[in-house]
């Protein structure tokens, strides 16, 4: 990719801002893990592959000015930088995930001088960090194979390599099917409220060179009806033990639209996204964002003073809409009624190397 979305330098975690793109290209670098704590909050980095990741460095910036080898207190104050973490969004389960594998890390360790366990703990952010880049790779080849030579995909929010480690999930498919020589054309929903797709995928599609179309999210219902749309790749936030997806506001109605114009749709996300603690999607905690990222923009308000909100982050996608889930591991049919409908359907994998 042309850029990095986070990287780890001088003891310090570099992001790309988010929020300034398309206008700034701007990279800010935290040393503090309240820092990134906010800057999740703020969206400055989002995507639940990339704030799984920054979580994990911000474990390390937590603890890296604790002084003495008092392992109580080390340990209580690895709990709280945890705690704070895991309280900027509640529906990404890479977060939990990667904070949980840094406990879990500092917990199995205990033994070891706090001075290596620092150490030990920044290997390991390092690891979850790579891991993605690797996986977001296997993602795209495994995708690839579900594009026909010729393929005009829909894409909702921003799912590419601004969200991940790596060259994205959903975007990661549409990558290496154009690598392999197929002739790809996306169109971009905008993605309301904070128009993740207008000013970030259609951003990251064209440093690509990847010939795309943005739309209004009120758009999609006529491209479908025109036969315009050959499949629908999305990312995934959280996958529940029977495949029902959290993703962005907007995909569930996407997903009901695929289905009645029998146009694949597709999930693409990293085995860290799915969480066999919630039997489905139902238990899948929703983020509510601020009423302002709906009433003002760019700092104006375009609503009424009094105007009530209702802006949930997120909405859950029943495993029935969804063609088939794309991960690391390989590919999973969600039920056959929809597998029949892709028009190029390769063998299924083994369900074993699946998560669950």
């Amino acid at each position: 990719m042309k850029f990095k979305t986070l990287r780890w330098e001088n003891n310090s975690l570099v992001i790309l801002d988010q929020t300034l793109l398309p206008q700034r290209v701007k990279y800010v670098r935290y040393s503090d893990y309240r820092q990134v704590a906010r800057a999740v909050k703020e969206l400055k980095i989002r995507g639940a592959p990339a704030i799984g990741i920054a979580a994990a460095y911000g474990v390390v910036l937590g603890l890296k000015t604790f002084k003495g080898e008092d392992k109580t207190r080390f340990f209580r104050k690895l709990d709280g930088i945890v705690a704070e973490l895991q309280a900027t969004r509640p529906t990404a389960v890479n977060l939990f995930w990667a904070l949980e594998w840094m406990k879990n890390t500092a917990q199995a360790n205990h033994h070891l001088p706090i001075n290596e366990l620092n150490r030990l703990l920044l290997k390991e952010a390092c690891r979850i960090h790579q891991e993605d880049i690797l996986m977001c790779q296997q993602i795209g080849e495994n995708g690839a194979k579900l594009l026909p030579q010729q393929c005009t995909v829909l894409t909702h929010c921003n799912a590419g390599a601004l969200a991940t480690g790596g060259m994205g999930t959903a975007l990661a498919i549409i990558y290496s099917a154009k690598k392999q020589g197929k002739k790809i054309k996306v169109f971009v929903d905008e993605t309301r409220p904070v128009l993740q797709g207008a000013r970030l995928t259609t951003w990251e599609l064209l440093q690509e060179r990847i010939e795309c179309t943005l739309i209004c999210d009120n758009v999609a219902g006529k491209l479908f009806r025109d036969k315009k749309i050959d499949c629908v790749v999305v990312g995934g936030d959280r996958i529940a033990k029977n495949h029902d997806v959290a993703n962005k506001i907007g995909t569930y109605s996407l997903a009901v639209l695929a289905k009645e114009h029998k146009v694949p749709f597709y999930v693409a996300a990293p085995s860290s996204s799915f969480d066999p603690n919630l039997e489905d999607g139902s238990q899948i905690k929703i983020e509510e964002r601020s009423a302002k990222e709906v009433t003002h923009w760019m700092g104006k308000p375009i609503a009424p003073p009094k105007a009530k909100v209702y802006s949930p982050a997120f909405d859950v996608t029943p495993a029935e809409y969804i063609t088939a889930i794309v991960s690391e591991k390989g590919i999973t049919y969600t039920n056959k009624a929809q597998s029949k409908i892709s028009k190029q359907v390769p063998e299924p994998v083994n369900q074993t190397d699946l998560p669950f």
